[in-house]
């Protein structure tokens, strides 16, 4: 039996760490621990494409019936948004103060609470509605968040069935999947609803002395029932009820509405009455494109396109996104043939289930892919023995991080999913290092098995801690970015320290336990008497040799040659400004995310403001046309006149808001990524000339639309033009917008000003409608009820899912313009009728533009998006910013100074024109920023534990010496491969800091050992490179062959090639740079 170490033996930590539980039969029972409980945490945990980010955010709405925008706009819109302002957390207050009312949109700060913030929201509304002008009604307060957003999407299509029917249907469908488990909010796109329309006829109304408002009143007062009590009778209790609903068509038209020569007046004689569904006010329709005809998806193939309506569904925050998606999907199967009819088609048109279960699949399979390839690498490496103890590591560390990132609240998504795939490479790091070490120990055989190997673990230990923890202090900042990118990146920085940190303690804890295992014969008090301890020694130096000789080639005259050594540094100083310079040049363009490969795109269209419904729909109809002429369109849904089922992106534009006549979009899904060559972001490059010039032809302005790979902005660009009077903002606005108009790699530029709409107003003559005894009020409701529809009660029909609203109007014909309008006959107070033609006059305006603020600020925007080949349009907001800069610069307005351009904050003063540039660059400054500031955070926390370690304050410096040195590898690397420098790029930079770090502290750890043992400075210098040369390149080749499983994807692409290309470069030059600074340096000082 191996002799246990005795307890005396002045162990550090890690020592002591390894001596508790190297023989102890605990050991085994927390490793099957740490992996069930990981493997709890795969099929626990819940599964999302994306992380969810909650950005509180609430719609307030404020109606203000008949007032202008202006009167809106300082009557109701200011007070509120300064009290709005003034709840805590609030980040931003954006309004928009149009005729008739206003909406402000209140965002709270990323990560704030949903429920407190609505609840500081309503407290303050509350205690605010003292500020509501009279005429103002009372607000209406809309919550949303990212569990808004529906996950699943189901499409009714059908040649046989109409809107209404498909509606009717589509009903049915939401009330059934609306029973599953962890559904949420659910609604209905497109479709109308059933009606009872009475078309008024104000001919026949005059002739039985009748007017409109007489028969709304008939209408109300009769659809009335309501329990008039009780009595008891002959021991029995009776209910008693007074007054019958209208029921149907027939109960409607047989109201008695007046009475005319002694004779009843039925509704019928004045007004048809229509069973029917709505008039139209929006149009949706479904069709299949190349690949959906190709696959025989429906009859009729490609370009046919049919009525139809979606039903979409969300789900409830934490409940998981796969099982959900895939139980209402199985409940609408269910009901194809029984409540669907066969002749309708059923089309799951969005399953981010689906997508989310497809990308945690692909990332958990190049997860094992990525330990495979470690394992197999180490194998090659380190021998089939040392590989075995170094892998075990693996899916120890990975089960501990995957159950604790579940304790934490992450679920299982892409960004979690990387985050694990890249600590794949590190976490395997402290484990290589102390079975390396504990390996030469037990060749050496000075000591027994277990007293070698807790030996070898405490020789490395500190080091290896530090080193740990300086990765850990590398990574972790990085969890505190602001903003839109912070909640999304987080669980990055936050997964890979809780790794490297459950490393350290397999490494310290599991490890030797099962070196003592494999190892065994290598050791031991039979082994010691059977080889001599000198043996050991021997072939220990004679392994390092090699290494020994290459190094002594390369540093010895680097070490006796000062000048030498200085001209080396210069020459890897030149290296890294070239690198950097490449940014200068545009050779590495810088991005905050690039373009995932998504199977959705979306085309929204605005026609000028006052475009019928009808000619909305023929431009949108010529668009529809050419899309199902795409090869990789598997589908599309046009929505005209109501919003589509949104996104997160559309949750943050409120694009759910998009109900107008003159706006609709276009909902394209495209074949499977397998099924196709191109990438989303191709295909929407390929979209966009042919769509734009088919929506010239309409005077339609169509913008291609995305899904981002981070978080949503308003737009890629956004101007914002402040100012001291809206009318000249407006006017710079325009004369801006051609400027981004004519900077190349601009595209799809619009504008928030909205066209002029001729707005017809009627003027009652007061005097003439005084004496004839009729309020100006009755008026303006009989034109209402005219031509807009009253609804003047409920058909109460049980069967009917939706309420069956009675609505007085008149018939479409008269409609069409005044002429009619002015027949219809009011009450006098004589019991006459007069015709409104002599109580009003008419006269043509401009309706009132709406007038947009944002932290109370008037404010109009210009929003664009970037697109195109070449270094000028390099699809990135930082270029599209300095080349519209560019032309601001030498742009003068009409006051005749330069505008001055904010690219923080909003202006500090209105008194002149100035822009603020806002959207993806937005985002893109804040995460570099405050990436920047990690990275300084980082770098100060790296000295603080080296000085804590080494007790100086000059080493540290020389062992963080190669940290720009990774820029050498990562830049050059970025523009071989053409990849952008992304966010995901700067976490493998600062990621890399940690990484570098740590290699260095083992050098200068050695030296400093060898120093102590008496080896002078040159030879412990080419020692230390000698020994500890292998873990190094080890460690970095593992990190590099984990990096290369996520090469490929766009997203990481970045972090994959920084750690490529900067481990690479920087593990060479450290090898060589930290020796010769060290000796140089900390050696010249010893001397003097």
């Amino acid at each position: 039996m191996t002799p246990h170490p005795s307890p005396l033996t002045p162990y550090g930590l890690s020592g002591r760490i390894a001596a508790l539980f190297i023989g102890s039969k605990l050991t085994p029972l927390i490793m099957v621990g740490a992996l069930l409980l990981g493997l709890f945490a795969i099929v626990t945990t819940p599964r999302e494409e994306e992380p969810q980010i909650i950005v509180p955010m609430a719609d307030v709405w404020l109606p203000f019936p008949g007032a202008s925008a202006k009167v809106v706009e300082d009557q109701l819109t200011k007070p509120f948004e300064r009290k709005l302002s003034e709840i805590k957390g609030v980040e931003y207050v954006y309004s928009i103060s149009r005729p008739g009312g206003a909406l402000i949109i209140v965002r709270f700060y990323i990560g704030q609470p949903m429920e407190q913030s609505l609840v500081d929201l309503y407290d303050k509304l509350m205690s605010n509605q003292d500020l509501l002008p009279p005429g103002a009604e009372p607000f209406l307060v809309k919550p949303k968040d990212v569990n808004d957003v529906p996950i699943v999407t189901v499409t009714l299509s059908s040649e046989r069935y109409g809107e209404f029917e498909l509606h009717q249907l589509a009903e049915q469908v939401l009330e059934e999947t609306k029973k599953v488990t962890g559904t949420s909010g659910g609604f209905i796109a497109g479709g109308r609803m059933r009606e009872l329309q009475v078309l008024i006829d104000p001919a026949r109304l005059k002739a039985y002395g009748l007017t409109p408002l007489q028969v709304a009143a008939v209408i109300r007062g009769e659809n009335r029932a309501l329990p008039t009590g009780r009595f008891d009778s002959r021991n029995q209790n009776f209910l008693v009820e007074t007054g019958r609903f209208i029921r149907s068509r027939a109960d409607l038209e047989s109201l008695v509405v007046g009475v005319s020569e002694q004779r009843p007046v039925y509704l019928r004689h004045v007004a048809d009455v229509h069973d029917r569904p709505a008039e139209a006010t929006s149009y949706v329709w479904f069709g299949l494109g190349a690949v959906g005809a190709r696959e025989g998806l429906g009859v009729g193939g490609e370009g046919l396109e049919r009525p139809a309506v979606t039903v979409a569904i969300a789900k409830q925050g934490g409940t998981n996104a796969v099982t959900v998606a895939e139980q209402v999907i199985r409940k609408v199967e269910d009901m194809k043939g029984v409540t669907v009819p066969s002749d309708v088609r059923v089309t799951v048109t969005r399953d981010y289930g689906e997508t989310a279960q497809e990308k945690a699949n692909e990332l958990l399979w190049h997860l094992l892919i990525a330990v495979v390839a470690v394992v197999i690498f180490l194998g090659v490496a380190l021998g089939p023995r040392p590989a075995l103890v170094v892998s075990i590591a693996i899916p120890l560390t990975l089960a501990l991080t995957l159950f604790t990132s579940m304790l934490i609240g992450y679920t299982i998504n892409r960004v979690t999913l990387f985050a694990l795939i890249f600590s794949i490479g590190i976490l395997v790091d402290d484990a290589i290092v102390v079975v390396e070490n504990t390996y030469r120990h037990l060749t050496l055989r000075l000591r027994p098995h277990d007293e070698a190997s807790i030996y070898a673990v405490d020789e490395v230990g500190n080091p290896t801690i530090l080193a740990t923890f300086t990765v850990i202090a590398a990574l972790l900042p990085m969890a505190f970015v602001s903003g839109l990118m912070g909640p999304y990146m987080r669980p990055i920085p936050v997964n890979a320290s809780i790794a490297m940190f459950f490393s350290l303690l397999v490494a310290f804890v599991v490890i030797p336990w099962f070196c003592r295992t494999c190892y065994h014969t290598l050791g031991g008090t039979s082994a010691l008497n059977a080889q001599p301890a000198q043996r050991g020694e021997h072939s220990a130096l004679e392994k390092a040799g090699l290494t020994a000789r290459l190094y002594y080639r390369v540093l010895s005259p680097l070490l006796a040659h000062p000048i030498l050594a200085y001209s080396f540094l210069g020459v890897v100083a030149l290296l890294l400004v070239g690198s950097c310079f490449l940014f200068y040049t545009r050779h590495v363009v810088v991005k905050m995310m690039p373009f995932d490969n998504k199977s959705e795109l979306q085309l929204v269209i605005d026609m000028p403001e006052g475009t019928t419904l009808e000619e909305t729909a023929r431009a949108t109809k010529a668009l529809t046309r050419y899309v199902a002429t795409v090869p990789e369109v598997r589908d599309y849904q046009a929505y005209v006149g109501t919003a589509s089922p949104f996104n997160f992106n559309g949750l943050v534009r409120h694009y759910f808001l998009r109900t107008l006549p003159h706006e609709a979009d276009i909902q394209i899904n495209l074949a499977a990524k397998d099924q196709r060559q191109a990438q989303s972001h191709e295909i929407a490059q390929r979209l966009r000339p042919p769509v734009q010039e088919i929506a010239r032809q309409y005077g339609a302005n169509v913008k291609v639309v995305e899904v981002p790979p981070g978080p949503p902005v308003q737009s890629v660009l956004v101007g914002e033009i402040y100012g001291p009077d809206y009318a000249r903002q407006i006017a710079v606005a325009r004369e801006v917008r051609s400027l981004f108009e004519s900077t190349p790699g601009v595209v799809d530029v619009d504008d928030f000003i909205e066209a002029d709409q001729a707005k017809y107003v009627f003027t009652v003559d007061r005097a003439k409608a005084a004496l004839a005894g009729i309020p100006t009020d009755d008026i303006v409701h009989t034109l209402r009820m005219a031509l807009e529809g009253t609804k003047v009660g409920l058909v109460h029909i049980p069967q009917e899912k939706s309420p069956v609203q009675i609505v007085l109007r008149l018939p479409l014909a008269e409609r069409t313009g005044l002429e009619h309008l002015g027949e219809i006959g009011l009450r006098t107070k004589n019991g006459g009728i007069v015709q409104l033609s002599e109580l009003l006059t008419v006269e043509q305006t401009i309706q009132d533009n709406a007038i947009y603020h944002k932290n109370q600020k008037p404010v109009v925007y210009i929003v664009a998006d970037v697109g195109g080949p070449g270094a000028e349009q390099a699809e990135s907001p930082v270029y599209g910013v300095l080349g519209v800069g560019k032309q601001l610069e030498s742009y003068r307005p009409a006051e005749g100074y330069e505008i001055e351009q904010f690219f923080r904050a909003q202006p500090w003063s209105e008194d002149r024109i100035a822009m603020k540039w806002d959207g993806e660059w937005h985002i893109t400054y804040e995460t570099f920023r405050d990436m920047g500031i990690a990275f300084a955070v980082a770098m100060l926390l790296i000295y603080l534990l080296i000085v804590g370690q080494f007790q100086s304050f000059l080493t540290p410096l020389i062992i963080m010496a190669p940290i720009p040195l990774t820029l050498i590898g990562i830049l050059p690397g970025h523009w071989l491969t053409g990849s952008y420098f992304t966010a995901t790029s700067m976490i493998g930079f600062i990621a890399l800091a940690g990484i570098i770090v740590r290699n260095s502290i083992l050098l200068v750890d050695f030296i400093q050992l060898q120093e102590r043992a008496g080896v002078p400075l040159s030879d412990a210098v080419i020692k230390a490179g000698a020994i500890r040369t292998r873990p190094i390149l080890l460690t970095a080749a593992a990190l590099m062959v984990g990096a290369f499983v996520i090469i490929l994807d766009p997203i990481f692409q970045g972090l994959a090639v920084s750690m490529l290309f900067g481990v690479g470069a920087s593990t060479l030059l450290t090898l060589i740079v930290i020796p010769v600074l060290y000796y140089h340096v900390i050696g010249a000082r010893a001397v003097a």
